[in-house]
């Protein structure tokens, strides 16, 4: 089967690859995904997977995403418990619902940078606290 790139206009070939070697970066983590196969543009070098390497690929960069959300929620809940906050309190204080420290720190959702930056702030400065909570 013949593989033209999308990606350029007029689709140029793309040529077959095997047990490829490849980095998946998020945030600050990555990982190394060993024996990719599919196709790249001799032109533009778009790759395209086949089937079972996207999947590895794709379940590579889930990992890092929820990598990710642990450790966000990992520092959200150490900074909280300093500033002697409770979850509904650390809510209320971003505007949050009534679960969300919660799914935040067991890393169910990310929080928002804001919030991150935030609490990341409250902490250097935590005489700030009795104001915005005021």
């Amino acid at each position: 089967m013949d593989h033209t790139c999308v990606s350029c206009e007029g689709g140029r070939p793309m040529m077959p690859f095997s047990n490829k070697t490849m980095m998946v970066a998020f945030g600050d983590g990555s990982i190394e995904v060993s024996g990719l196969s599919g196709w790249q543009c001799t032109d533009c070098s778009e790759i395209e997977f086949d089937e079972e390497s996207a999947a590895r690929y794709a379940a590579a960069g889930d990992e890092l995403v929820l990598e990710s959300r642990r450790k966000a929620g990992a520092e959200l809940r150490r900074i909280r418990k300093k500033l002697g906050l409770n979850q509904a309190e650390a809510a209320r204080l971003t505007g949050g619902g009534h679960n969300a420290f919660s799914r935040y720190e067991n890393g169910i959702i990310a929080p928002a940078p804001a919030v991150i930056n935030l609490f990341k702030l409250l902490e250097k400065h935590p005489e700030e606290l009795d104001r915005l909570a005021g």
